[in-house]
């Protein structure tokens, strides 16, 4: 983060939005800290072209378009990292928030202390869980990624696939722009298809690296000196 923290609420009850945004206000004052506040009336407004570029999320859980539960699955589609805390008027309902790895619940009208609370919290899981990170334009929004997640990228056509740990990523772009976002965060070009995170690569035979998860790319013979190289650079010498 920049200093800054960038915080959603989403509610489709005007006072209990107003409620909320009072309390991280008073939260400022009394912390010096900063925050970057950003409000919605419900789900499908927060979710419709969702960019990944929020540290936590207040969801109301009951809300008549889109209810919190719904509003969460589809922001951990494009965004892992974000902290999420559901508000809901019914305890019992949050239990469900695990299901989108929701980091706590709070129950309506919120008092300020309790809320003070769980804001803390997120704010030591957002800086525990920070992590160079790279922006991808995907259908539905813009997915964040941790760059140490991504196994490689692949570039098929016009066609970038970003296979990360557990996910994939396709959108339309360059090998070399995406080459260019990730410089100096330990990627090898090993041929015109395959940008490969050397931190994934678990043994390279004779023309092909084996990459976590089992897929095997092939290495160019132009470049094969160079990325054993990077290789044996990035592990201090040893090649596996």
């Amino acid at each position: 983060m920049d200093g800054v923290t960038y915080i959603g609420v989403v509610d489709d009850d005007p006072h209990s939005r107003a409620t909320v945004v009072a309390h991280l206000q008073r939260y400022e004052e009394e912390h010096g800290v900063e925050f970057s506040v950003r409000t919605f009336s419900d789900g499908a407004q927060l979710t419709r072209g969702y960019r990944a570029d929020f540290d936590v999320l207040f969801l109301d859980v009951e809300m008549a378009r889109m209810d919190g539960f719904e509003t969460a699955h589809a922001v951990r589609a494009l965004d892992d990292r974000v902290v999420i805390v559901f508000i809901t008027r019914m305890a019992q309902m949050a239990i469900k928030g695990y299901e989108v790895d929701a980091l706590s619940y709070l129950v309506k009208p919120v008092p300020y202390f309790a809320f003070s609370q769980e804001l803390a919290r997120s704010l030591q899981r957002v800086r525990r869980t920070q992590s160079e990170g790279v922006m991808l334009p995907v259908a539905g929004g813009t997915a964040r990624v941790d760059v140490a997640d991504i196994v490689y990228v692949e570039s098929i056509k016009h066609r970038i696939v970003v296979h990360a740990i557990g996910r994939r990523y396709a959108f339309t772009g360059t090998l070399k722009a995406i080459e260019e976002q990730l410089d100096g965060q330990g990627f090898f070009r090993s041929n015109n298809c395959y940008l490969v995170n050397l931190r994934h690569v678990h043994a390279v035979r004779q023309s092909t690296s084996v990459m976590l998860g089992g897929d095997e790319l092939q290495i160019s013979r132009a470049r094969k000196r160079a990325f054993l190289d990077a290789m044996a650079d990035h592990l201090g010498g040893r090649v596996p």
